[in-house]
This record gives structure tokens, C-alpha cells and sequence, in this order.
């Protein structure tokens, strides 16, 4: 009588009768995944991804718009504002008294600068201007930004900022509010 020799999985050491890749895929989930390999240049992607890619791409536009949506309800994702202000130094700290111990005039420490308006032959100089001053703005969304006055350039600046804004856009050939 032969005797038997029993086989080891090639992954996980364990005897195959034993393993029957069950240990090895909840084992390799927990694990994490190896950088991936590149063949001339080129990285490879697993094909669960490229999948997922395949059908995003071939979704039309509304469908990608309510994937959109359902991904940052599933994921708690926060819609970020477009247009982000500047936080100075001069932004006014929470009141530390009460608000009886406060005089009753206040002045005002932060401002915004609003573009209402701006002249057809000029609509070009205040995209440029719109764009330099928003960081992360490219031309297109400068564009859509101007077109579409009344629009908050930048909020809770301080007066001196809101002042070099105004001047700059007003220049530009762009008219500007300071509330």
C-alpha cells in the first residue's frame, strides 16, 4: 500500500482539503493589495476596475449626473462651494462676553465682494482678472462665473483685501460691491 502525500495550498501553507481557497480569500481580502506591476510603462489595472470604467463611460449624461447624486448620499459626501473665500487674520473671533457687556455699535470686520455687472467689450479682462483671483478656477468656470453676475467673488475678506479687489476688477472693466 502507497503511501499518500497530501498537497499544501500555494498560498496559504494549508493542507488543500482543508483550505479549499476559502481560508485564502477571506486571508488575501484583509491583506493589502501589492503596488501594481507596470510593462513598459503602462499600469495595469485589476479587472474589476477597468470593468467599473468600461460602464461609467458608457453611461449618458443624466445617468452619470444620478451617480453622481447616490454616490455622495451613500458616501456622505458634502457638495464643496465652487467659489471658496480667503480666510484672513482679520476675521472677527467669537465674542468671549456677553452680548449685554458689548457696545452696541459694531464695527464691521469682514467683508465681501460681490461682481454685479461688467461691460460687453470688457467681458474678456474680467474673466482673466475673476480667474487669477479664484484659486483653482480655470477659464471655463471664470467664464460661467462672470456670466452669470450677481456673483460672490470672495467673503469674509478684510476691508483693505475687499478695497484691492475692487479696485483691480473695477480696472478690469467690472462693476463691484462691497457689503
Amino acid at each position: 500500500m502507497a503511501l499518500r502525500v497530501a498537497r499544501a495550498c500555494s498560498r496559504c501553507s494549508v493542507l488543500l482539503p482543508v483550505c479549499r481557497r476559502l481560508h485564502c480569500s477571506v486571508r488575501l481580502a484583509t491583506e493589502p493589495l501589492p503596488a501594481p506591476t507596470s510593462a513598459g510603462g503602462v499600469k495595469m489595472y485589476p479587472p474589476k476596475i477597468e470593468l467599473l470604467v468600461k460602464d461609467i463611460s458608457n453611461l449618458t449624461l443624466l445617468e452619470t449626473s444620478q451617480l453622481n447624486e447616490l454616490l455622495k448620499v451613500t458616501l456622505k459626501i458634502v457638495d464643496a462651494p465652487l467659489v471658496m473665500g480667503a480666510m484672513s487674520a482679520g476675521t472677527a473671533a467669537p465674542p468671549s462676553q456677553p452680548a449685554a457687556a458689548q457696545p452696541e455699535v459694531e464695527q464691521k470686520t469682514s467683508f465681501t465682494v460681490k461682481l454685479v455687472k461688467y461691460g460687453e467689450e470688457s467681458k474678456v479682462k474680467v474673466i482673466k482678472e475673476i480667474k487669477a483671483m479664484i484659486e483653482g478656477m480655470n477659464l471655463v468656470q471664470a467664464k460661467k462665473f462672470v456670466e452669470s453676475v450677481p456673483q460672490v467673488v470672495q467673503k469674509d475678506i478684510s476691508k483693505e483685501e475687499a478695497a484691492k479687489l475692487k479696485t483691480i476688477l473695477e480696472t478690469a472693466g467690472g462693476v463691484v460691491s462691497i457689503e
